[in-house]
């Protein structure tokens, strides 16, 4: 399957599928089509008894996703309420579409953002060495609110605090990330999709029922605050956050057009 920024390989054999961010001369930003797209391909695979466990991924090696498309964001018209906002990204990941089949991310490059939306509904991340982590919103005048709850899940509160605080004055190595729980394997920089897809098909050859019940007691654990937590984010963000032609000003300002500078 393939559609425009996204591609899916399944191998039958392994009951593995590969969900690949396809747009790597944009770092993999997703757009508004992506979005949607993501959602379908999730709730399909709940239909699809052959795939057994997914891997996700981006192409190209220098990012596995910097979030949502400069583009696409200025697209996206706004209630005039302080009390909602309408966020693209809010049902990119396979738990928000009631997928149960485990998810591991495969990170190369930079992750930041968005990006945590589905790396914060994957039962765990697996990245290569020269990996990044990080979360520009507040240096763009931005709240960091979906994301910051998806990574509260995963890391530290005070690791989560820096990470968010610091915007894009700080990058969390792959190495750190290893340290706070974040990420649960690092390769040599190009191999963690092949680590990915080996962990993978581990998963995917144990009885379906058993992996999908261990999914559901895993994140039942810790659902309650979880929805709690993500029924503020939305008025939180839209209090808080800078006009969009303030956000630009700064986003243009400190560097960037369209992506990240890598460094």
């Amino acid at each position: 399957m393939s559609v425009p920024g996204i591609t899916v390989d399944r191998d039958k054999e392994t009951g593995v599928a590969v969900v690949t961010l396809d747009r790597a001369e944009k770092h993999n930003a997703i757009t508004l089509e992506m979005a949607r797209e993501l959602g379908e391909v999730w709730r399909g695979f709940r239909y699809e008894d052959e795939v057994r466990a997914i891997v996700v991924t981006g192409a190209g090696g220098r990012a596995f996703c910097t979030g949502i498309d400069r583009k696409a964001a200025t697209e996206v018209p706004q209630p005039s309420s302080p009390y909602t906002i309408d966020d693209p990204l809010v049902a990119i990941g396979p738990k928000a579409n009631d997928l149960w089949k485990p998810v591991v991310a495969a990170v190369e490059g930079m992750a930041c953002g968005g990006a945590f939306y589905l790396i914060g509904e994957a039962e765990f991340v697996i990245a290569g060495q020269d990996a990044t982590f990080f979360d520009p919103h507040t240096t763009y005048g931005m709240v960091s609110a979906f994301e910051t709850v998806h990574m509260a899940q995963k890391m530290p509160f005070g690791e989560v605090a820096r990470m968010a605080l610091m915007g894009t004055a700080e990058r969390v190595s792959a190495r750190r990330a290893y340290e706070t729980g974040l990420v649960s394997e690092v390769t040599e920089t190009g191999g963690a999709l092949t680590a990915a897809r080996a962990a993978a098909a581990v998963v995917a050859s144990y009885p379906t029922e058993a992996v999908q019940g261990t999914v559901r007691a895993l994140w039942s654990a810790k659902e309650a605050a979880r929805a709690a937590a993500l029924a503020h984010a939305p008025h939180l963000v839209a209090l808080g956050n800078l006009p969009p032609e303030r956000q630009a000003e700064l986003f243009t300002g400190r560097g960037g057009s369209g992506g990240f500078r890598l460094r």
